[in-house]
């Protein structure tokens, strides 16, 4: 067990909402810049080099932490743009650097050994040997885990590497090896980890037919919707499609992470930070969420009565349901 404080690890898509997290209690906010070198690469969302400064400092002046993921893989005609970001994170001052690229984190390491580098989830790295080579070629000092370990697998990892470990414990899942998504690739010729977007907005179609709306990704009809219902994103993992005789959710249904009820196993397996996911939600979503994630690890730190997190956070969930994912493989 480790006998740290977790910390609480929490999104911040624009500034306001960085403000948000911070003064909702994060003890550290994670950020991108406005470019397809962060994963969350949306219309509106991210940071400016001088929003990002600012940003530092407002976190800084409130004792929070702020980690710039610079997470995509870079391209091979351009690495400049994938370098640069990591220079702009360092001038304004963050703590530090989320990367998976080997160019990015060897960037980093040879150019700015005064920020601590993270191992993004995009790298996907689960075993000790994976996670040793980042440590050893790169100095990696956490390794942010794929969200396919039960809670067994993370206390054995933890047990034979010598870096913290961050697990997800809110917000939205995948179906795929973190981001590498070749539903998304085939549809749109746009990758998660390339482009920094799943669904990129410009592909996306809202047409109304006799019966209700059609929700539709470049072309490929991902839901319908009867008239008055409300519409969601389409996304092609939780798309509803016909099989057989049978429409439903194919891949996934429409539900969320919530591991707010296995925040003590996470500290007894070792786990150093926890992380919230959710860059691409509004102020309203990461005050919420945050608050009460800050509760319920601040009970299980004092000792104190566990926190209801499922209650609290039922109507901030995908689809009003909530699920705790591979930590509890009951499929087994």
């Amino acid at each position: 067990m480790t006998t740290t404080r977790m910390e609480l690890v929490c999104p911040a898509g624009t500034p306001a909402t960085l403000r948000a997290a911070v003064q909702a209690g994060a003890d550290a906010v994670y950020c991108g810049f406005r470019d397809e070198t962060n994963a969350r690469n949306f219309p509106g969302l991210n940071f400016s080099r001088d929003e990002l400064a600012e940003g530092v400092r407002f976190a800084h002046d409130h004792g929070s932490k702020v980690l710039v993921a610079i997470n995509t893989f870079a391209r091979v005609d351009d690495v400049d743009i994938w370098k640069k970001a990591v220079d702009m994170a360092a001038e304004s001052g963050a703590d530090a650097i989320i990367a998976a690229d080997f160019a990015v984190l060897d960037h980093v390491a040879r150019n700015h050994k005064q920020i601590r580098l993270h191992l993004s989830v995009q790298a996907a790295a689960a075993t000790p040997e994976a996670i040793g080579f980042y440590a050893a070629q790169f100095g990696i000092r956490r390794v942010v885990l794929p969200r396919v370990l039960s809670l067994q697998e993370i206390a054995a990892l933890n047990r034979a590497i010598d870096v913290e470990t961050e697990a997800f414990v809110f917000g939205g899942l995948c179906v795929m090896i973190e981001g590498r998504c070749y539903l998304s690739s085939y549809a749109t010729g746009k990758s998660p980890n390339l482009n920094g977007v799943c669904s990129p907005p410009e592909m996306v179609s809202y047409d109304e037919e006799p019966s209700g709306t059609a929700a539709r990704l470049s072309g490929f009809t991902i839901d319908r919707y009867g008239r008055g219902q409300p519409v969601g994103y389409p996304t092609l993992c939780k798309g509803r499609f016909k099989a057989g005789e049978k429409t439903s959710h194919l891949f996934e249904d429409p539900v969320s992470l919530n591991a707010g009820g296995m925040i003590s196993g996470l500290k007894a397996a070792g786990v150093t930070a926890l992380k919230i996911e959710g860059r691409q939600r509004g102020k309203g979503y990461v005050s919420e969420v945050v608050r009460a994630f800050r509760k319920a690890v601040d009970a299980v730190e004092e000792g104190g009565e566990a926190v209801d997190v499922d209650r609290l956070l039922a109507g901030q969930s995908e689809g009003a349901r909530q699920t705790a994912g591979a930590y509890e493989k009951k499929w087994r």
